[in-house]
């Protein structure tokens, strides 16, 4: 009996030990071969393959590109002479990690690897969630269920879908990658749909049915097939397999409070002064005898052309896509309150300006932060924010206000015209003389140009808005429906509440540039004789940015159902397609107004990085022609190569703007409360110069 029990255990030792082996033995026999690619000399799109032999199929791939499915042995879009990595599993559990790194060709591709680990810590600081890390709330998006549609199947095109069949009956058990329905194309193919996660599956569209992959228009919603519940609920993830978090960036935050801190700080001024403030851009309380170089009028259409840009056709769309409808009622708020952070800065800008005996302006927030904090005793602090902001003024001058405008213009230009593919230099060197002619000529020239270039190009583009709108004008009630449905109620695809509130929000706070500063340099120049009127005049500038034009492509992107559908178009050929989609030609009214935005938006940056470079290097006029010559090469540069993290890096120096400029505002807020109080007692009684002009009319 003993003898049998021992045989029995030897046995079992033997066997667990030759399974041990065989398995170390399968491990051992798995060998991963990597073929890496540089198909060309841009930047970003690098592929790596991976061939596997040995080890027990089917095999698994965790990419660290997280867009990269972990079906996939091939990962595309990877950033040249950069470290990436990948871990290749068999079904027994094997791993194998590779690291690799795809070769740089061009000095474009160094180049763009080398600043990608700056961007990388820039942006760990720029959207750093002190929330999430403090422990406050969990970041991990999850779901108790997800939405089964066509939409997300790239397999799938955009014909209608006869559905044959319902291979899974309704409240049945589903495991990922089961097949659950049989659908019939119009050309009698047969496809499978598949489980994308286990759960219960709920039927939503019925057999013998019919269904798309696009939204049914004025539903703004991609119709369902069916939905699968989770047990509990489970983490949304990437492709490759990593958790889906929702962050609340420290930027946005940082921004908002702000906004909303000026706002209850000043009473509602955005509110209370709006009506003066049309008065004010009409020129109503124009001076022509006051100190400065630009009306009231001017001076907000030089700060709104360097706003309305691209942001506001791209951002949106990027926005929609990834927040649905809701975004759009958190943008519409966040401009609201970023009103009255523009009031404060704007106001300051104008009271710390300093006119030399030549007439020129140098003013914005490197003044009255060295020089109004100097008045507080804070004069080594005032004198850091101050050099901190000048340096981040010129470096996003050349990225965000130049490089980034003139690169996405020359791509829609070239969309709509072939012959200009592959011209970028030229097409570069064109819009800098166009650019130069205007900028040479100082900020009197570029306030001329802003003021009849901005409301061409704003009314043009509302105008193609309101024809899209007034096409599907009976699905108004709907649009706004599921505009205020999903600013609350987001689904979980979403990423949740919190997802669309961050979404909207932080979109918002990078268009209008409230706080960052920049429009304190262009209201620096306007001709009064009282600061704080600046600051009112600056009221209509986040109203017309965000308040009406970032609406207005939101409503475009909803009412036609594009923000529905997945057709992996980038954020402007996702609007250009809404619109084409109502009238055909209309696209290339859309490139005309993006080549308008880019242009107005680059001539006002130019005179803010001019005004950063004065303020470290000197006022001297060939120091300024310096940096105007330089301004026009990045014109260039920007059109005729791609400059991934170079213009990432740079456009994140606007965020980083808001720092120095918003400290500085909290310091000075009493200051700013106590001119608005003195101002608004003069209005009311009547002491402010009226322009003879409006006297005339008034009687």
């Amino acid at each position: 009996m003993i003898n049998s029990k021992l045989f029995a255990l030897i046995t079992l030792i033997l066997l667990t030990m030759s399974s041990a082996i065989a398995q170390d033995q399968s491990a051992s026999n798995m060998v991963a071969d990597l073929q890496l690619i540089n198909p060309s000399s841009e930047i970003n799109n690098g592929i790596a393959k991976v061939k596997v032999q040995g080890g027990q199929a089917p095999y698994s791939y965790k990419w660290s590109n997280v867009n990269t499915p972990l079906s996939e042995s091939e990962s595309d879009g990877l950033i040249e002479g950069m470290q990436h990595s990948v871990d290749i599993s068999d079904a027994n559990g094997n791993t194998i990690n590779k690291t690799f790194t795809i070769p740089a060709k061009s000095i474009t591709e160094l180049f763009n690897s080398k600043v990608q680990p700056a961007v990388d810590v820039m942006g760990a600081v720029l959207f750093w969630d002190a929330f999430a890390t403090l422990g406050i709330y969990d970041p991990v998006v999850y779901a108790s269920h997800i939405n089964i549609s066509l939409s997300k199947d790239k397999t799938i095109g955009n014909e209608v879908y006869n559905i044959k069949k319902w291979v899974v009956p309704y409240g049945g058990q589903v495991k990922k990658g089961e097949p659950i329905a049989v659908l019939k194309s119009t050309k009698n193919k047969e496809v499978y749909v598949k489980a994308s996660h286990s759960g219960t599956l709920e039927h939503v569209a019925q057999e013998g049915g019919q269904i798309s992959k696009l939204p049914e228009t004025g539903s703004f919603k991609t119709p369902l097939l069916g939905i699968i519940n989770f047990q509990t609920p489970q983490p949304l993830l990437h492709p490759n397999g990593d958790v889906k978090t929702n962050t609340i960036p420290f930027i946005v935050i940082w921004l908002i409070l702000g906004s909303i801190f000026f706002t209850l700080r000043l009473k509602f001024i955005n509110i209370r002064g709006f009506r003066h403030s049309l008065d004010l851009a009409r020129g109503k309380y124009d001076d022509p005898k006051a100190p400065g170089t630009i009306t009231h009028f001017q001076a907000m259409a030089t700060a709104v052309s360097a706003t309305v840009g691209l942001g506001n056709i791209a951002g949106v769309a990027v926005a929609i896509s990834l927040g649905g409808a809701g975004a759009t009622f958190w943008m519409f708020l966040a401009g609201f309150f970023g009103m009255s952070l523009k009031f404060a800065e704007c106001t300051l800008g104008v009271k710390y300006r300093f006119i030399d005996d030549e007439g020129r302006i140098f003013g914005g927030p490197m003044n009255y932060l060295r020089y109004g904090l100097e008045k507080r005793n804070l004069k080594r602090l005032g004198k850091f924010l101050a050099v901190l902001f000048a340096v981040l003024g010129v470096g996003a001058s050349f990225g965000g206000g130049n490089m980034l405008q003139s690169n996405q213009a020359f791509k829609i230009v070239s969309e709509q015209i072939p012959a200009l593919q592959g011209q970028g230099f030229w097409f570069g060197v064109g819009f800098a003389l166009l650019v130069g002619a205007v900028i040479i000529g100082g900020i009197k020239s570029i306030a001329k140009v802003t003021a009849k270039v901005v409301p061409i190009m704003a009314i043009l583009y509302v105008l193609g808005c309101l024809v899209v709108i007034g096409y599907h004008i009976e699905y108004i009630g709907g649009a706004f429906i599921a505009i205020l449905d999903g600013a609350f109620s987001a689904e979980a695809l979403k990423g949740g509440f919190i997802g669309v509130l961050i979404i909207g929000l932080q979109r918002a706070a990078f268009s209008s540039e409230a706080g960052v500063g920049s429009a304190a340099i262009a209201h620096s120049a306007s001709k009064t004789n009282h600061p704080i009127a600046d600051g009112f005049t600056s009221l209509v500038e986040p109203f017309i940015d965000t308040m009406l034009v970032y609406t207005m492509t939101a409503l475009v992107l909803i009412f036609t159902g594009k923000h529905e559908s997945s057709t992996g178009l980038g954020g402007v050929e996702l609007t250009a397609d809404a619109f084409g989609s109502v009238v055909s030609w209309f696209p290339t009214v859309l490139a005309v107004a993006v080549f308008l935005f880019a242009f107005s938006t680059m001539v006002s940056w130019s005179y803010y990085g001019m005004r950063s470079w004065s303020y470290l290097f000197g006022r001297s006029k060939k120091l300024e022609l310096v940096y105007k010559v330089m301004y026009l090469g990045f014109v260039v540069l920007g059109a005729s190569v791609s400059l991934g993290a170079v213009l990432s890096f740079a456009d994140m120096m606007i965020l980083a703007m808001s720092f120095p400029n918003i400290i500085g505002l909290y310091i000075m807020a009493p200051e700013i409360n106590a001119d608005m109080k003195v101002y608004w007692n003069k209005l009311k009684a009547g002491a402010l110069y009226v322009n003879p002009k409006f006297l005339k009319a008034e009687k």
